[in-house]
């Protein structure tokens, strides 16, 4: 079993660092309009890894300014901290840019699904260390393009599929949790593990150090938390530790 990690999440929307309510757009609060300054924080706090995404590559809208701040993040981490980043990943090419820029491992979300083939080559290209999945899930299916819309495959379904094709971890969220600081749902990422054999980082609902716990005692890879770091009702130090 390999260590458990604490990812802190950057969510980048138009330059800023945003957290949205259960993925809905209309529902965001602003944390920060200097994502290179909050990636210095986490980094300053022992983290190891970070988890950036460019929510409007995700929602398919023009997202220039979340590709300098990503570049901007990078430039401030200097290889003391690993970036795992997604949202808008839609071709080989901007996987070679991610990459070229710096980030160490690509995660693929709407690509994986409607593009099967762009995973095998991601897989081929980088490894499967490199590369993960991200399956977010609504009532037990699938959602893309930001969360926005929906598909008739399952996540256990999709997480089997990418199974085959090579991948060894996948980010897995239940979205009405996302946001929510209602805890993890712990049932059903336990479900997609079990049933996919697959290496699985915990997403959406952590509100406490107890939450972080749980997921770990659970035998997660590890846990991506946003809000509850923004809102100070978690200590990424205390986190860490635990």
């Amino acid at each position: 079993m390999s260590e458990f990690t604490v990812y802190p999440a950057i969510d980048l929307r138009n330059g800023q660092v945003v957290r949205l309510m259960q993925g809905d757009p209309d529902q965001q609060t602003v944390y920060g309009n200097d994502p290179a300054s909050v990636a210095r924080r986490w980094l300053d706090a022992g983290s190891q890894w970070l988890h950036v995404v460019n929510l409007d590559g995700s929602f398919e809208n023009q997202d220039n300014q979340n590709q300098e701040a990503l570049q901007a993040i990078l430039e401030v981490l200097e290889d003391e901290v690993q970036v795992q980043f997604g949202g808008g990943l839609r071709t080989m090419a901007d996987v070679a840019w991610a990459v070229e820029v710096g980030v160490r491992r690509i995660i693929l979300g709407t690509a994986a699904v409607i593009e099967p083939w762009m995973l095998e080559e991601a897989l081929q290209a980088l490894g499967p260390e490199r590369v993960s999945v991200a399956i977010d899930a609504r009532d037990g299916f699938v959602k893309v393009r930001g969360w926005q819309e929906g598909t008739d495959v399952s996540a256990v379904e999709l997480a089997q599929r990418v199974a085959g094709q090579g991948v060894t971890r996948i980010n897995f969220t239940n979205i009405l949790h996302d946001g929510a600081g209602m805890g993890v749902d712990i049932q059903t990422t336990q479900e997609v593990a079990e049933k996919s054999g697959l290496a699985v980082v915990a997403s959406g609902g952590v509100a406490s150090l107890e939450d972080i716990k749980e997921v770990k005692v659970a035998g997660f890879d590890g846990v991506i938390v946003g809000r509850a770091l923004y809102e100070e009702q978690i200590d990424l130090k205390e986190a860490l530790a635990c």
